[in-house]
């Protein structure tokens, strides 16, 4: 059984919206408020631009965040596992029996 969607109304480039979401109401609420800060910080930067040409341009802004994040996160990621594989090589050596030497 899939767990039950919750609607919420959110207010987005001025026009309200109600979205049935998975997610927690408030989780939808800080979803719509980073689409709508975009949005409004691409109007501020763009002048006078047509809404769905600013939605687009916050979805590739937002996107591009998202890209980013993610490769940070790999690049996170391998360097814990260099590290833990680092630290493994020098904690078997020290430990008497293991099997390698220094």
């Amino acid at each position: 059984m899939s767990p039950e969607k919750a609607s919420v109304t959110v207010r987005i480039a001025g026009e309200e919206h109600t979205i049935r979401a998975n997610a927690e109401p408030e989780y939808t609420k800080r979803c719509a408020k980073l689409v709508d800060d975009r949005i409004h910080e691409i109007r501020m930067q763009a002048g006078l631009i047509e809404g769905h040409k600013a939605a687009i341009l916050a979805a590739l802004s937002i996107a591009d965040q998202c890209f980013q994040a993610i490769d940070e996160l790999e690049q996170v990621r391998k360097e814990v596992a260099s590290r833990a594989t680092n630290l493994t090589r020098r904690i078997k050596a020290e430990v008497p029996g293991s099997g390698e030497t220094g």
